[in-house]
Protein backbone atom coordinates (compact mmCIF):
# COMPACT_ATOMS: atom_id res chain seq x y z
CA UNK A 1 0.00 0.00 0.00
CA UNK A 2 1.10 3.29 -0.70
CA UNK A 3 0.20 6.45 1.14
CA UNK A 4 0.21 10.12 -0.12
CA UNK A 5 0.10 13.08 2.05
CA UNK A 6 1.31 16.78 2.56
CA UNK A 7 -1.03 18.74 0.26
CA UNK A 8 -2.47 21.65 1.14
CA UNK A 9 -3.32 25.54 -0.27
CA UNK A 10 -0.75 27.35 -1.11
CA UNK A 11 0.31 30.71 -2.97
CA UNK A 12 1.51 30.90 -6.00
CA UNK A 13 5.13 31.10 -5.97
CA UNK A 14 5.24 28.96 -2.94
CA UNK A 15 6.43 25.61 -1.61
CA UNK A 16 4.86 21.92 -0.67
CA UNK A 17 6.59 18.98 0.24
CA UNK A 18 4.95 15.57 -0.66
CA UNK A 19 5.77 12.17 0.90
CA UNK A 20 4.77 8.33 -0.34
CA UNK A 21 5.12 6.01 2.08
CA UNK A 22 4.84 2.33 1.68
CA UNK A 23 4.03 -0.60 3.56
CA UNK A 24 5.21 -3.40 1.18
CA UNK A 25 8.34 -4.98 1.58
CA UNK A 26 9.16 -4.43 -2.05
CA UNK A 27 9.46 -0.96 -1.76
CA UNK A 28 13.28 -0.40 -2.02
CA UNK A 29 13.03 -2.65 -5.47
CA UNK A 30 10.06 -0.37 -7.25
CA UNK A 31 10.42 3.03 -8.96
CA UNK A 32 8.33 5.45 -7.50
CA UNK A 33 6.14 7.77 -9.66
CA UNK A 34 4.10 10.76 -9.17
CA UNK A 35 1.38 11.65 -11.21
CA UNK A 36 -1.38 14.26 -11.24
CA UNK A 37 -4.86 14.68 -12.51
CA UNK A 38 -6.69 18.05 -12.74
CA UNK A 39 -10.32 18.37 -13.13
CA UNK A 40 -11.39 17.21 -16.06
CA UNK A 41 -7.56 16.09 -17.48
CA UNK A 42 -6.37 13.03 -17.98
CA UNK A 43 -3.82 11.78 -15.31
CA UNK A 44 -0.47 13.07 -16.23
CA UNK A 45 3.33 12.12 -15.23
CA UNK A 46 4.93 14.53 -12.88
CA UNK A 47 8.70 12.98 -11.67
CA UNK A 48 10.00 9.80 -11.55
CA UNK A 49 12.78 7.81 -8.91
CA UNK A 50 14.48 4.19 -10.08
CA UNK A 51 14.82 2.03 -7.00
CA UNK A 52 18.16 3.13 -6.20
CA UNK A 53 17.90 6.74 -6.50
CA UNK A 54 20.44 7.25 -9.56
CA UNK A 55 17.98 7.48 -12.00
CA UNK A 56 15.44 10.61 -11.70
CA UNK A 57 12.75 11.70 -14.47
CA UNK A 58 10.95 14.40 -14.71
CA UNK A 59 8.24 16.19 -17.08
CA UNK A 60 9.07 18.91 -18.56
CA UNK A 61 6.42 21.33 -16.97
CA UNK A 62 8.60 20.96 -13.69
CA UNK A 63 11.92 20.36 -14.50
CA UNK A 64 13.78 22.92 -12.33
CA UNK A 65 11.43 23.67 -9.65
CA UNK A 66 10.36 19.68 -8.59
CA UNK A 67 12.64 17.58 -6.86
CA UNK A 68 11.87 13.84 -6.40
CA UNK A 69 13.68 12.07 -3.91
CA UNK A 70 13.96 8.46 -1.58
CA UNK A 71 14.26 7.58 1.63
CA UNK A 72 14.63 3.66 1.32
CA UNK A 73 15.24 3.31 4.79
CA UNK A 74 11.66 4.85 5.64
CA UNK A 75 10.02 3.63 2.57
CA UNK A 76 9.79 6.92 1.61
CA UNK A 77 9.90 8.81 -1.51
CA UNK A 78 9.38 13.17 -1.31
CA UNK A 79 8.44 15.63 -4.25
CA UNK A 80 9.50 19.21 -3.34
CA UNK A 81 7.68 21.84 -4.91
CA UNK A 82 9.00 25.06 -5.33
CA UNK A 83 7.79 28.11 -7.38
CA UNK A 84 4.14 26.94 -7.62
CA UNK A 85 2.08 28.09 -10.05
CA UNK A 86 -1.62 27.74 -10.83
CA UNK A 87 -1.12 25.09 -13.31
CA UNK A 88 -0.09 22.57 -10.51
CA UNK A 89 -3.24 22.46 -9.28
CA UNK A 90 -4.21 18.95 -9.04
CA UNK A 91 -4.50 15.82 -7.08
CA UNK A 92 -1.09 14.01 -6.61
CA UNK A 93 -0.81 10.63 -6.77
CA UNK A 94 2.19 8.15 -5.78
CA UNK A 95 2.70 5.03 -7.84
CA UNK A 96 5.29 1.85 -7.56
CA UNK A 97 5.98 -0.39 -10.37
CA UNK A 98 8.76 -1.78 -12.37
CA UNK A 99 9.86 1.47 -14.57
CA UNK A 100 12.49 1.79 -16.45
CA UNK A 101 13.66 5.35 -18.60
CA UNK A 102 11.42 4.34 -21.78
CA UNK A 103 8.37 3.45 -19.65
CA UNK A 104 8.91 5.84 -16.99
CA UNK A 105 6.23 8.35 -17.85
CA UNK A 106 3.31 5.84 -18.57
CA UNK A 107 0.68 5.34 -16.14
CA UNK A 108 -0.22 1.76 -16.90
CA UNK A 109 3.67 1.06 -16.06
CA UNK A 110 3.15 1.29 -12.32
CA UNK A 111 1.28 -1.87 -10.30
CA UNK A 112 0.14 0.02 -7.21
CA UNK A 113 -1.22 3.40 -6.45
CA UNK A 114 -2.03 5.55 -2.97
CA UNK A 115 -5.09 7.53 -2.82
CA UNK A 116 -4.54 11.58 -3.94
CA UNK A 117 -3.61 14.33 -2.10
CA UNK A 118 -4.94 17.63 -3.46
CA UNK A 119 -2.39 20.66 -4.03
CA UNK A 120 -4.30 23.47 -4.53
CA UNK A 121 -2.42 26.58 -6.00
CA UNK A 122 -4.09 30.56 -5.83
CA UNK A 123 -2.86 32.90 -8.01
Amino acid sequence: QLQASGGGLVQAGGSLRLSCVSSGRSFSSYTIAWFRQAPGKERAFVAAIRWSGGNLYYADSVKGRFTISRDNTKRTVYLQMNSLKPEDTADYYCAAGNAIQSTAMRPQTYLYWGQGTLVTVSS
